[in-house]
């Protein structure tokens, strides 16, 4: 399986603007530009959309990983900051709640780090990845 997403900019870095678009069409010339990535312009950014990524790919994992344990997964709820100083990502800490049926809190953590540590786009990242979690 592959996925792509298309980037399309035009101009100098600070005062050009891009598109991104991806391949499902989610993204559809989503404007982005310097404004977007290091003040608070309207648009998305790299930062942001790898935020999106960690989170999605994480919940999923963590999600798989307490149904092979044999509980049953109410909701997860996970918020990702993606941490970029000087040029470079830095950190990405995840932020879960969950709740689960009948778990307890160190099995639900155990599995917190597990998911952390293996989720495809963890293992891409090469930065700091952290998690604090919380049952619901």
């Amino acid at each position: 399986m592959k996925r792509n997403a298309t980037a399309v900019w035009k101009g100098s870095v600070k005062e050009g603007e891009g598109a991104l678009t991806t391949q499902s069409k989610v993204l559809d010339s989503a404007q982005y530009s310097f404004k977007t990535r290091f003040e608070n312009g309207i648009g998305t950014n790299p930062e942001e959309l790898i935020a999106a990524a960690h989170s999605g790919c994480f919940t999923m994992q963590l999600s798989a990983y307490i149904t092979e344990e044999g509980f049953e997964v109410e909701s997860l709820e996970t918020k990702c900051d993606v941490d970029f100083q000087d040029g470079s990502v830095v950190g990405s800490h995840l932020t879960v709640t969950g709740k689960v049926k009948e778990i307890t809190d160190e099995k639900f953590q155990e599995l917190v780090t597990k998911a952390e540590n293996n989720c495809p786009i963890s293992r891409l990242l090469d930065t700091k990845i952290t998690s604090s979690a919380t049952l619901a």
